[in-house]
Order: C-alpha cells, then structure tokens, then sequence
C-alpha cells in the first residue's frame, strides 16, 4: 500500500526549485504547489492597484484587500500544469515578469500575508502527496515533511539562469540588473523578521551550480522514493 509523504523543497531564487519540484511530482504521481507564485500572485495584485512602487508602498491598504485576494491553481492540459489565477484570472504569464521579481521579496516581508498563504498551503498539503517548493516550506509551513531539501548556487550561475530565461521570454533586461535583483532578494529573504530563508537541520543541501539538471533530479527522486519507502514500513 502506498504511503504518500509531504515533500518540501526550499531555496536561494532562481535555484531551479519550481522545475525540480514539477519534474519530481509528476514522476511519484504527486500535486506540485508552487508557493512562489502565490507571493507573485499577491505582488501582481499591489502593484496592479498601484499600492507598491519605486517610491512608495502602502502596506495598510495591502493588508485590509487581503480578504478579496484569491489565489487559485488550474490544471492546464495543454501544457501540463497548474496555472495561476488570480481572483478568477490567469496571471501564470504576467506574474513571472521583471517587474513583479522586483517587488516579491519585500511583500513576503509582511507578517500578514505570510500568514494568509501559509494557511492555504497548509490546507492543500493536509492529505500529504504533495511536493511544495519556497523559502518556508521545510522551516514553517511543513516542519514534519518526511523529505526536506534546501537549494542554492552562487548568485552569477542563478543570475545567468534568470537572464537568459528573461531573454527567451522577450523581456528588454540586463545581466547586471539581474545579479543586483538576486543578490537582493537573498538579502531580504535571509534578513526579514518573519519566517526568514534558513536551511534547517534535517534539510538536504543540494548546490546545483555544477550539477546538470538530470543529475539533480535522479538525486532527489531517488531521495524520494527512499522516505516513501520508509513510510510505508
């Protein structure tokens, strides 16, 4: 009898969570949240209301629209995933651009949106065969998951991963200002005062910056099907 598990994959950005996690559910038949865009999703939404810019961020009005945000995933099986809505509308596309990269760091800093998601996340991952990637996932949200893993690679290798990504989606951006916006985000996600990005003590540390993409995921199902196996016993 199969025995499903909680599977929590954590990281610096741009590591190639989202990726590993996809590949890594659909091989143990297994649900893949993407916590990530549920903060994109938010910050799409603040700056769509123009409540965060450059020059100004009105946190109290973020806080108060919290309750007519909604934040809903959609199996595309055109393309085989889950897909972002939000408050009814598919964001998948708008929710990857520069502009919000920009911006989700600082709104994952508010405690009251932190709260919001983490309860939702809960909820999808209750009845477990889940594989969850973000910053929390491990250290918050699933401090019992049977398999944790913490990614990372230095800012250059991730920052070329991003800017080439950029590139192929038409976006106008320079390498520069992609290294300055992951070295950045690692800044706040590792500095804020709530559920700040930490590598916990019963996490996998997995340093792609030399690992082919193949060789990553081989390692981590094969760590996957040892905890399923464990469960089950």
């Amino acid at each position: 009898m199969k025995r499903d598990i909680i599977i929590a994959i954590d990281g610096h950005s741009s590591t190639g969570k989202s990726t590993l996690a996809k590949e890594l559910a659909k091989a143990l038949n297994y649900i893949y949240i993407d916590t990530g865009a549920m903060y994109r999703a938010v910050t799409y939404y603040a700056l769509q209301n123009d409540l965060i810019s450059n020059k100004h961020f009105d946190k109290e009005r973020l806080i108060k629209d919290l309750d007519h945000i909604q934040i809903d995933f959609k199996y595309n099986p055109d393309n085989g995933i889950a897909e972002v809505y939000l408050n009814g509308q598919n964001v998948e596309k708008e929710i990857r651009q520069m502009r919000v990269s920009n911006f989700v760091s600082e709104i994952a800093t508010i405690p009251e949106v932190r709260e919001k998601l983490v309860a939702q996340q809960r909820k999808i991952g209750r009845s477990k065969g889940v594989v969850m990637d973000g910053r929390d996932i491990g250290s918050v949200v699933f401090p019992d998951a049977e398999l944790k893993i913490f990614m990372t690679a230095s800012p250059e290798v991730r920052a070329k991963r991003r800017y080439l990504e950029l590139l192929d989606k038409g976006e106008d951006v320079k390498y520069k200002d992609v290294l300055e916006n992951v070295i950045k985000r690692d800044k706040i996600d590792s500095e804020r005062s709530t559920s700040p990005l930490i590598k916990t003590k019963d996490a996998i540390l997995i340093d792609n910056s030399r690992f082919s993409r193949e060789e990553q995921f081989n390692k981590v199902l094969e760590l996957a099907k040892e905890r399923i196996h464990k469960a089950k016993s």
